[in-house]
């Protein structure tokens, strides 16, 4: 029997650099309004959003990508040719082949890289992330690039009172490397399939095809049971990605959740007891809810304001359609 050579992968892996892109439009809730019966007043104290940005024709799911990575290219201080992956979480190419990612890897000028896209909805990022951790610990790539990005606005029913103030679109994107030392945790991840029918998209493509629905599919979701799923059950997860990196929240420096609904954020800090001290991402306030997008997004924005800093301790945690979730700690570049 013949044997097989061992990986030469890094013995760890950490995310090395981070960016992001928001389209040009900012949209306040004032434009919703013109096609819902609410109030500003509603829509923020539901959801917390007070602002998102919308993209323009321009702004496409490659184009914004691109843009994310090359500032994420460039804050990790390597060249966009030892990209030996590039993992982009998307539900909104709607090319259904061939994956975005390959676009994005030619025009980032990336030596062949791996390239591929997958559909884990709001905890896509951390699915990338966890997959490039694999990547680099394995040997199969040195560096990672994992991309969260969205055109929600392409799926939104604005005359759906209760989905149409909450989408936003954007990119965020995070390079990650070799590592001496642990610096992204063990990943707790899961599905729960039985409560898919909670956010899903009103209707298949192929019935709008051929013309049963003449309405274009979009978004929709029972926000109440999706909020009590969120507050309770993945407070637990997130206490799970804490106990398995083998810290406590005391530890804790920042807490990104998925910008989803800052109510939900809230009661996520509660339930988890979180210090004082901790900084907390809410991002959602002016980019609203950029599902796979959210987390890399909001992580750069608090870089970059400096409310966190290089080397803090972060846990990170998204869920959404499927319903999927995925959750771990990571050190910020």
């Amino acid at each position: 029997m013949a044997k097989l050579k061992p990986s030469k992968g890094a013995p760890y892996a950490r995310i090395l650099g981070v960016g992001g892109y928001r389209p040009t439009r900012v949209v306040p809730n004032e434009v919703i309004l013109e096609k819902i019966d609410s109030s500003d007043e509603w829509i923020r104290s539901r959801s917390g959003i007070e602002t998102r940005h919308w993209a323009n024709d321009e702004e496409t799911v490659a184009a914004m990508s691109i843009e994310a990575s090359g500032k994420a290219i460039a804050d990790a201080g390597i060249s966009a040719e030892q990209i030996g992956g590039v993992i982009v979480s998307t539900v909104s190419h709607f090319k259904q082949t061939p994956a975005v990612a390959t676009e994005i890897a030619d025009k980032l000028g990336t030596n062949k890289a791996a390239a591929f896209d997958i559909s884990a909805g709001c905890a896509g990022f951390g699915y990338g992330l966890t997959l490039a951790k694999g990547m680099i610990v394995e040997g199969s790539a040195e560096y990672v690039l994992v991309i969260g990005v969205e055109r929600l606005s392409d799926l939104t029913d604005l005359e759906d009172r209760a989905t149409a103030f909450l989408f936003g679109d954007g990119a965020g994107a995070v390079v990650v490397g070799p590592s001496k030392e642990p610096a992204i945790g063990p990943t707790v991840w899961g599905s729960e399939g039985d409560k898919s029918e909670t956010i899903k998209q009103t209707v298949p493509w192929t019935d709008y095809r051929s013309g049963e629905v003449e309405k274009f599919p979009a978004i929709t979701q029972e926000g109440q049971a999706v909020f009590r799923w969120a507050v309770f059950e993945m407070a637990k997860v997130a206490q799970q990605a804490l106990d398995a990196a083998g810290i406590t929240s005391d530890e804790l420096d920042v807490f990104i959740p998925h910008q989803a609904n800052e109510r939900i954020i809230d009661s996520m800090v509660k339930t988890l007891k979180l210090p004082e001290h901790v900084t907390v991402a809410r991002d959602v306030r002016t980019t609203g809810n950029t599902s796979a997008a959210s987390i890399p997004l909001a992580m750069e924005r608090l870089l970059a304001t400096g409310e966190a800093k290089s080397g803090d301790t972060a846990l990170v945690i998204g869920f959404g359609a499927g319903l999927v979730y995925a959750a771990t700690v990571v050190t910020l570049p």
